[in-house]
């Protein structure tokens, strides 16, 4: 099966697509599948490190009017199965574009803004909140197949086997990652907002990703410190099941540390983040912060001296967000290769 994802990153859009799409298209191929992407040459891509992964990738330019004709002259000289779309700013018309030119292509779409039409076979959308059973029926042919909410959640195989190591209710090391690319600048935020604070019994681990821009002096302050500072790393899991307790963005990594049980903080640093996150707070997995623009240091000080002295809270969330999550143990096919599998045949 050949397959393609269609999806970019960039220091405004973030990492988030690419890695969730690339945590799917690793177990694609470990199916037997060949994967492919197409991304746009844009500051902050990803496309090295997609390369540095063993895919193969093409470029398009970074002007949507042109985009579906661009995919469809990487693709015409290609066998492809499906492809997979991971993109905010493309919707049914560029879908069914590139349909009329290849009428027997599958097609799959990543979402979770459900604020626009699609043209798809498949759709995957594995948040929680409000009504997530129902909100692409209007929006996606009769026939989709609609894979909805946290049972299809993306995670990467570390994630299965580890386990929230907490050995009391003293918080003793504290996880700080707001994505790859942290836009907002929430990242160094909290580390200045750490300098107010008498923690130097606390560990704190401080990541980041190659397209944040404020990274060196973050490392910088990091050192200063004695935070502990990680660069673009590939064992998140581990870091999050050594820590009590974790501040971050909402998206994937939320769910990823909810699914490990993992106490988080959690600040809103984008439109497509506010609904999953106020209802993943209202369940009472996380505990919000609200808006980035909100969210002062001295909002972090107080959160953080409110965390320490409420372990309860913490042991609170860290079971709230373990229902929430319906954690299973790794199935023998993920539920979404499944889908795709068997979707295309």
């Amino acid at each position: 099966m050949n397959i393609f994802f269609r999806v970019d990153a960039s220091t405004t859009i973030g990492t988030g697509h690419i890695m969730r799409c690339l945590t799917l298209a690793n177990f694609l191929k470990e199916n037997g599948a060949k994967v492919t992407f197409i991304c746009a040459d844009i500051k902050g891509n990803m496309i090295e490190h997609l390369k540095s992964k063993g895919f193969e990738v093409f470029t398009v330019a970074d002007e949507l009017e042109v985009d579906a004709q661009c995919t469809i002259s990487i693709l015409k000289n290609m066998k492809v199965d499906l492809i997979i779309i991971d993109h905010y700013q493309i919707d049914i018309i560029w879908e069914r574009t590139v349909r009329k030119a290849f009428p027997s292509l599958k097609m799959m779409v990543i979402d979770d803004l459900a604020n626009r039409e699609h043209d798809c076979d498949i759709l995957l959308d594995q948040n929680y909140q409000d009504n997530y059973q129902f909100r692409y029926d209007q929006l996606v042919p009769k026939a989709c197949e609609q894979l909805l909410g946290p049972r299809y959640l993306l995670l990467r195989p570390e994630f299965y086997k580890e386990e929230v190591k907490r050995k009391s209710d003293r918080i003793s090391s504290i996880l700080i990652f707001y994505g790859g690319s942290d836009p907002t600048g929430e990242t160094l935020k909290l580390v200045n907002a750490l300098n107010q604070l008498a923690l130097s019994e606390m560990k704190i681990h401080v990541v980041v990703g190659l397209s944040n821009p404020q990274k060196d002096i973050i490392k910088e302050t990091c050192i200063e410190k004695g935070y502990k500072y990680h660069e673009q790393i590939d064992y998140l899991a581990d870091l999050m099941a050594e820590c009590d307790l974790a501040f971050g963005a909402g998206g994937v990594t939320m769910w990823e540390r909810c699914y490990l049980g993992l106490p988080s903080i959690v600040t809103i640093v984008a439109e497509n983040q506010r609904e999953s996150t106020i209802a993943a707070a209202e369940y009472g997995a996380i505990w919000n912060l609200g808006w980035h623009e909100g969210v002062k240091q001295t909002d972090l000080v107080d959160i953080i001296k409110r965390a320490i002295k409420c372990p309860s809270k913490l042991k609170e969330l860290s079971l709230r967000s373990s229902i929430l999550m319906q954690k299973r143990q790794r199935e023998h096919i993920n539920p979404v290769v499944k889908a795709i599998m068997e979707g295309t045949k």
